[in-house]
């Protein structure tokens, strides 16, 4: 794991020292091990390592072959590359190191770029060709590791994050309005977008080829299988799967430091825990994060499943005394900007688990693949509804409408209120409006300052139903999955993990996400996925049945939530104000004050929870005042 970036000038010019030492000091949480540089030409690769496995000089980037034609800078870990290292030693390469680097560079000689078929891994990484003098940047899968690029005047910059891409002097800071609508409904941003302008995300399973005349190929390389083999029965599928997640696990135990798991309780991480234990003959480190409101508290099912396995187990009561101080370093790290508060937790769960090892399995994944959101029983829901007569329909909305909001966690009322806010529209469009935090008449209000601007218009429901109409799956169940796994995954999930883990150095392994186990879970009947009324990850459920805790099996999914809400009307209310005060939003030009105080002014009342808008307004904020103000140079 690791941190690339590097400058490609078409014009023939030789990248800057100091904007590639820039880079690469704005890389140095991610790699904090080693750094490299190479130039040839036109070309400037950076690499920040973060050693895992051969931690010896010969595993350091950039990486070369033998005869010097191919340069690598690499982030991630190719799992299988002891398999693809034996299969190329016997097609006649001969290997230097014991990294998985050196896969890569052996691999496009032998296959070219079918070689990304046969890597097993999360990995971003560029290759530059000195013969063809080609630039070739690619991205796993799933888009598990992060890959940044922008077209400048003469060139093009990337790397692992969009700090080092602003390094370059040449790419602008200028807030891009399109962006800032998404962000606003979602709290994150999907890729290819970011909230600068000319600043993109390389999509997942997608590589660019960069020829020196400045000529730009994208390329999709991989999709999901949603072909169903109406022969094979529930056990066989049970098999396969059981088998196929004890390998992924297995596969990503290989390291050269101490490893760990996140262990939050619920079925997905106490199933890694599982896996890990069977396969490891030494007590599994476990690390927990837990909240002194009881309701946001999971470290009791933590603990009982620790104890089950046997595990060392570390675990944090975190407060809302540091929030204040520690919140503008993860909006640093997150830097899109992302807003999903669990990113406190995680960026708290990280630093207590680097104090102890230098890799991490976490669970991240499983939801999406096995459908275990209660947004995918809420289609079953809206079925329901949508048969009902209007006035029923009308009646049902108001009253859940006029529930009173909650602070609490777990409760039905926030999900009631989502789901009749979105009841009457397509499933498709619901099931992407359940996603959103700001809804388009709150964001119109929000962004009146730029209300002509069309870009500022930008609805995110139109990005979902771009996803699904591009989907190849066919029952809606698998269709939803599908565009999750596409859109929300890597735009939220896996940046939270990503960024947070990094922050502190730490390597984050996620083998639900192994590509074997995505594409079977594609192909697997729905039903084995949500078996009746919120009974999600049915199959995963069924093979972990025997294996856990039964408390840990049969709970619901909990999510990994913080109570902000709470937080910020006690020890965080002065940090609030402060930072959303009107002349810092009015500051901004691009966010209405008035709005922001009647949302605070509701907050604090307890007439609506707006909890989820406030933080990411309090993230939106703290993103500008570090990236779009001359603080970033500094």
């Amino acid at each position: 794991m690791c941190g690339i970036a590097g400058v490609f000038n078409f014009d023939g010019s030789t990248p800057a020292p100091d904007t590639l030492t820039r880079m690469s000091n704005r890389l140095l949480h991610r790699g904090p091990d080693g750094e490299g540089h190479f130039v040839d030409g036109s070309i400037g690769l950076v690499h920040r390592r973060l050693a895992i496995i051969d931690r010896t000089a010969a595993g350091d980037q950039p990486m070369t072959n033998e005869d010097r034609t191919l340069w690598v800078v690499f982030n991630g870990e190719i799992y299988n590359f002891r398999e693809l290292r034996v299969e190329l030693q016997a097609l006649g390469h001969t290997f230097r190191s014991r990294s998985d680097t050196e896969v890569i560079l052996h691999g496009y000689e032998e296959w070219g770029r079918d070689c990304l078929g046969r890597f097993n891994g999360m990995f971003a990484f560029a290759l530059w060709n000195t013969v063809e003098r080609r630039l070739w940047l690619v991205r796993d899968r799933l888009g598990i590791k992060p890959l940044f690029f922008c077209r400048i005047p003469g060139g093009l910059a990337f790397g692992s994050e969009v700090k080092a891409v602003l390094s370059d002097p040449r790419v602008p800071r200028q807030l891009n309005h399109e962006s800032l609508a998404y962000y606003l409904a979602l709290n994150y941003l999907p890729s290819p977008h970011t909230m600068f302008t000319g600043v993109c995300q390389i999509r997942p399973a997608h590589y660019l080829e960069i020829d020196e005349d400045g000529d730009i190929r994208d390329v999709e390389y991989w999709d999901l299988p949603y072909d169903k083999d109406l022969e094979r029965t529930d056990s066989d599928y049970e098999d396969e799967l059981e088998s196929l997640l004890g390998d992924a696990v297995e596969k990503r135990l290989v390291s050269d430091v101490p490893f760990g798991a996140f262990l939050s309780g619920g079925l997905d991480s106490s199933g890694l825990v599982y896996w890990m234990s069977k396969h490891h003959d030494q007590p599994i480190n476990t690390f927990s994060i837990g909240f002194q409101e009881s309701t946001y508290d999971e470290t009791p099912y933590a603990r009982r499943v620790a104890d089950s396995m046997g595990s060392v187990h570390h675990e944090k009561i975190v407060d809302s005394d540091a929030v204040s101080s520690i919140l503008p370093k993860l909006v640093w790290h997150s830097e899109e900007p992302t807003a999903d508060s669990s990113m406190l937790a995680v960026f708290y769960l990280a630093g207590l688990a680097r104090e102890h090892v230098g890799m991490v399995q976490s669970g991240d994944g499983a939801d999406e693949i096995f459908a275990g959101y209660d947004t995918y029983s809420a289609y079953d829901v809206w079925q329901v509804f949508n048969r009902l007569p209007a006035w029923l329909q009308a009646v049902v909305t108001k009253l859940v409408s006029e529930i009173p909001d909650t602070d609490s966690k777990i409760g039905w009322t926030a999900k009631a209120k989502r789901f009749v806010s979105a009841a009457h529209l397509s499933w498709q469009s619901a099931h992407a409006s359940w996603r959103l935090i700001c809804n388009p008449i709150e964001r119109r209000a929000l962004l009146s300052p730029i209300g002509d601007d069309a870009d500022a218009h930008a609805d995110a429901v139109n990005l979902f139903l771009e996803a699904f109409r591009s989907t190849k799956a066919v029952h809606p169940l698998d269709q939803m999955l599908d565009v999750d796994t596409r859109v929300y995954l890597p735009g939220d999930m896996l940046v939270k993990t990503d960024r947070m883990t990094m922050a502190h150095g730490l390597e984050a392994r996620v083998p639900y996400l192994d590509h074997r186990v995505v594409e079977l879970a594609a192909r697997l009947p729905t039903r084995l996925k949500l078996n009746g009324f919120r009974n999600g990850k049915y199959l995963l459920r069924r093979i972990l049945a025997n294996r856990l805790p039964k408390q840990v099996v049969r709970r619901a999914k909990a999510g990994f939530n913080i109570p902000k809400g709470i937080w910020f009307k006690g020890q965080m209310r002065e940090f609030v104000h402060d930072h959303l005060a009107p002349a810092r939003i009015q500051r901004t030009a691009v966010l209405d004050p008035e709005v922001v105080q009647l949302w605070l002014a509701e907050h604090f009342s307890g007439k609506t929870d707006r909890s989820h808008q406030l933080w990411g307004l309090l993230v939106l904020m703290l993103w500008y005042e570090q990236f779009m103000t001359p603080r970033f140079n500094s």
